[in-house]
């Protein structure tokens, strides 16, 4: 999948299997090519299935946004210096 055929493939095959990514730009399905054959290849190598889990979620919630104008013009509203308190970091 390292080679241009590979990825472009891959690319070709993607709206088959996450019918989702159709809601993604060019730019966006391209990182989350990357970002799935990263984890896919941790998976193999690692046992770090956990890695595609983490890999699908937010690029589907990103696709979800876009496909909802609402959401997508909420997500890009500017803050205009609100401030929404701290951030809490859970573990």
């Amino acid at each position: 999948m390292k080679h241009d055929d590979g990825a472009r493939s891959l690319l070709l095959a993607l709206p088959e299997v996450f019918p989702w990514v159709r809601h993604l730009d060019d730019e966006e399905r391209r990182a989350f090519t990357v970002e799935l054959l990263e984890a896919l290849s941790d998976a193999a190598e690692l046992g770090a299935r956990e890695a595609v889990h983490r890999a699908l979620v937010p690029w589907r919630a990103t696709a979800r946004i876009n496909a909802d104008s609402a959401q997508l013009k909420e997500a890009l509203r500017p803050l205009d210096g609100d401030d929404l308190g701290p951030v809490e970091v859970g573990g």
